[in-house]
């Protein structure tokens, strides 16, 4: 049997199969509002076989979206706008569906990647202030955040809160906590970006506090039942910043306040970053990590074939593997997988006919 095909638990939610499509940023928001992109991209993806559907990073308050055309949830425009996207897309797929949400800190007011992705000013059309855990740019050209006073974080702190609670009214299944890829939770986390003198810096209890306080006030604030996994970056691939054992110490913090899963990505706090990019590349960052802590932990990077992730779930290196740019490309690859590994995957009554003579037992019809 499949190991990658195996149901998994996160929390009190059961995936059926071991594969989650992990968030995607789709620069295709207005005023933070989905629009019928969402409803055709997150439909198509919710035919895919997959475990779970994460929707992308989602932002908490309007100033913390990477770009303009960034998708938010901290209004009842925006909290409207992703339930008429849900509904459409729940009336045909059953599939677990959960929500990252964000603050970009330091890294938000940006153009959209096809357009350069540089930062605008915040005097330029489209721009605004950013705010940061101390004022160091990102980019040496970009323009330094404000650093967040305690007002400031409190309110960001709130903005979560609400968030999540708007994500429970839509039904969504699982919370996803950004704290990685250099946005504002992890420029708390990386003595690279927090230079503060305060209880949020200087030691790295200090730097956790933040990102932990964030967590404790969405628990709280959510049913027991609902799940919350954090995404961050195991590394920052650079000397003197955030590595892993750093992660781990994170990571067991997280356990002890009941964390459903931990998602392990890397960098993306700084420029100077070097990263080794191959083949299974930030997959020992997750392994350390899952055997540091026994978290349900999702492995990423550059896992493109269906053999290789059977591989390091059947190895223990994660207990979940996480698709993205593989799933853009692909939006099947969870149909060819189980094709290839002798599983099977849920798929709509629509699509049974596509099935292969030789592969006709594909599909479940639960």
């Amino acid at each position: 049997m499949s190991q990658l095909f195996s149901p998994v638990a996160i929390g009190n939610l059961t995936l059926k199969n071991r594969i989650v499509i992990a968030p995607m940023c789709q620069y295709s928001a207005v005023n933070g509002e989905a629009t019928d992109w969402h409803m055709m991209h997150l439909g198509s993806l919710s035919h895919s076989g997959a475990g779970m559907l994460i929707i992308e990073a989602t932002a908490v308050e309007a100033i913390g979206r990477i770009s303009p055309a960034d998708l938010g949830l901290w209004s009842d425009a925006t909290e409207a706008a992703l339930a008429r996207v849900l509904k459409a897309v729940r009336q045909y797929s059953a599939m677990p569906i959960a929500i990252q949400l964000a603050h970009a800190g330091r890294k938000a007011s940006c153009n959209v990647p096809w357009q350069g992705g540089a930062q605008i000013a915040p005097d330029q059309p489209d721009g605004w202030q950013t705010v940061g855990p101390s004022a160091v740019p990102f980019g040496a050209h970009d323009n330094p955040p404000v650093e967040l006073d305690h007002a400031g974080v409190d309110r960001i702190k709130g903005a979560f809160v609400e968030a999540a609670l708007r994500a429970h009214r839509l039904g969504i299944d699982a919370i996803e906590l950004h704290a990685a890829h250099g946005y504002l939770l992890h420029e708390f986390l990386s003595p690279l970006s927090n230079r503060r003198t305060d209880g949020y810096g200087g030691s790295l209890e200090n730097r956790m506090r933040f990102p932990l306080e964030v967590y404790d006030a969405m628990r709280a604030a959510l049913p027991a039942s609902m799940p919350i996994g954090v995404r961050i970056s195991g590394t920052d691939w650079v000397e003197g910043g955030w590595e892993v054992e750093q992660s781990v110490v994170f990571a067991k913090h997280l356990r002890e306040r009941g964390c459903a899963y931990i998602h392990v990505s890397s960098g993306g706090l700084s420029p100077e970053q070097k990263i080794p990019v191959g083949p299974n590349y930030q997959v020992p960052l997750a392994q350390r990590i899952r055997e540091a802590t026994g978290l349900t932990t999702i492995a990423v990077g550059l896992i493109t074939e269906p053999q290789q992730a059977e591989e390091l779930i059947a190895n223990g290196s994660a207990d979940i593997i996480g698709l993205a740019r593989a799933m853009l490309y692909d939006p099947r690859w969870p149909w060819h997988a189980a094709a290839e590994l002798g599983a099977q995957v849920d798929a709509p009554p629509q699509f049974w006919r596509s099935q292969p003579h030789q592969l006709k037992h594909l599909f479940s019809e639960s």
